[in-house]
């Protein structure tokens, strides 16, 4: 039995807790900070579909090196904390150490929704854990499938029927929503995404759920409510997470009626030497301040850099979450930061829409172009740009997107938008005189 003290705790080290530790390293250099975490190795969340065929399989090649954290002199524990005791302000392992802290970070993140339908539990039905060693037997599995199902077609599902569909197997996609990625994206765009997963061989069943999963050995067919029943030698289960809090809420923490907890604008708990970052807290939206299901790397690390930089002294607030992210489908980019025109509609705004497309190369005959297309939406009454959505070239898309991310968190108008000044190069971007974030901004001020 251990009993040792520490400035920080952090517990989780993934997407929320690696940029916690070191961002509290970099502000508070003097501090000792250490991070618990149960995984033995912690897997970057995003790559996991990747592992499929992309990475040939290879786990350890999604592995975030600990080096990243040990070289900034951050102590990594392997353990799992069991219970916090908030007024002696220590933890207890599963091992029986106790740990002290001065201030505590909860990063413990997110698990998967597994779904009550029948033969959930049959061989070869897997959800997506961030776990190497649980990931191990999925993969370890995957090249003696030659039928794989994936339930759910939100940007799990999609990621790895996609990645999956470059080899062998045969893929399906079951979403009960009209589209694929239609929780995200405008309708036209998703009907964009599933031509792409289409034309790479992917069967999309759409408007319907799995009834019950098949299999006496392992599983052998998957029947829907629609009737159909596709075969599968494999079903992954990709419809979504829900945050883990058991920890925060037996220690007697607050809970958002959302199922996150409870955290203020500095991300700090009702315990304020207590904050909560990633899957595990709630967030809330930058427009409308109310709690969001958004559970996504990019908001985990940036809530963990707040946290960080917070910890021993009050110096950044949380805005809010806009909703940045992007995915593939084939060979197109699709990106999306703050709301879609269903989204707003749905808060009661409204709108105005600017669409552009355009290639990503000037002059569009250089080798590699593609054709980019861009949708601006902006709050009528205040002209505030409050949403985009981009489809086109992979790393474009990508990029892109993080630029109208900037625009719509510096709040800016329609009008601002055509002067935003930009850099450009032959082989890298589109033309400067037809820049599809500018003319999608012009198109949407000439209906106004």
């Amino acid at each position: 039995m251990i009993d040792m003290k520490t400035d920080l705790l952090i517990i989780g080290g993934g997407a929320a807790g690696i940029p916690a530790a070191l961002t509290a390293k970099s502000f508070y250099p003097d501090k000792k900070v250490t991070m618990i975490r149960k995984e033995p190795k912690a897997v970057v969340p995003c790559g996991i579909p990747y592992i499929s065929t992309t990475l040939n399989g290879e786990i350890e090649k999604d592995v975030i090196p600990d080096t990243m954290l040990t070289g900034k002199r951050i102590e990594i524990i392997i353990d799992e904390v069991r219970s916090i005791e908030r007024e002696s302000k220590s933890v207890t392992t599963s091992k029986g150490d106790q740990i002290n802290y001065d201030k505590l970070i909860l990063a413990t993140g997110s698990e998967p929704i597994v779904p009550p339908i029948p033969g959930v539990n049959v061989k070869n039905v897997f959800s997506v854990k961030k776990d190497a060693r649980y990931l191990e037997e999925l993969f370890s599995a995957m090249p003696y499938s030659e039928d794989i199902v994936i339930i759910g077609g939100g940007f799990i599902g999609v990621e790895f029927a996609d990645d999956i569909s470059k080899g062998d197997a045969n893929v399906s996609i079951v979403e009960m929503l009209p589209r694929c990625l239609m929780a995200a994206f405008d309708e036209d765009f998703c009907a964009k995404a599933e031509d792409e997963l289409k034309k790479e061989g992917v069967n999309i069943y759409t408007n319907c759920t799995a009834e019950a999963i098949i299999g006496e050995e392992k599983v052998e067919y998957v029947k829907l409510s629609n009737k159909d029943e596709i075969k599968a030698d494999m079903v992954i289960l990709g419809i979504g997470v829900k945050p883990n809090v058991e920890l925060a809420k037996n220690s007697g923490l607050k809970i958002s009626e959302k199922g996150g907890i409870w955290v203020d604008k500095y991300m700090r708990t009702e315990d304020k030497d207590i904050f909560a970052i990633g899957d595990c807290a709630e967030s809330y939206s930058f427009f409308t301040k109310d709690p969001v299901p958004l559970r996504l790397a990019s908001i985990a690390s940036n809530e963990g850099r707040i946290a960080g930089a917070n910890a021993f002294k009050l110096r950044r607030i949380n805005e809010g979450t806009i909703g940045t992210f992007s995915t593939m489908a084939g060979n197109y980019g699709f990106a999306k930061t703050g709301l879609t025109q269903k989204d707003a509609k749905d808060f009661g705004y409204e709108i105005v829409v600017g669409d552009a497309e355009a290639p990503d190369r000037h002059p569009a005959t250089l080798p590699g172009m593609h054709m980019i297309k861009v949708r601006l939406i902006f709050e009528k009454t205040t002209a505030q740009l409050i949403g985009g959505e981009i489809y086109g070239s992979g790393s474009a898309a990508g990029c892109m997107i993080n630029t109208v991310a900037t625009m719509v968190q510096n709040r800016m108008i329609i009008d601002e938008i055509p002067t935003f000044q930009m850099g450009t190069h032959p082989l890298m971007t589109c033309s400067p005189a037809n820049c599809h974030i500018l003319n999608a901004a012009e198109d949407a001020i000439s209906k106004l």
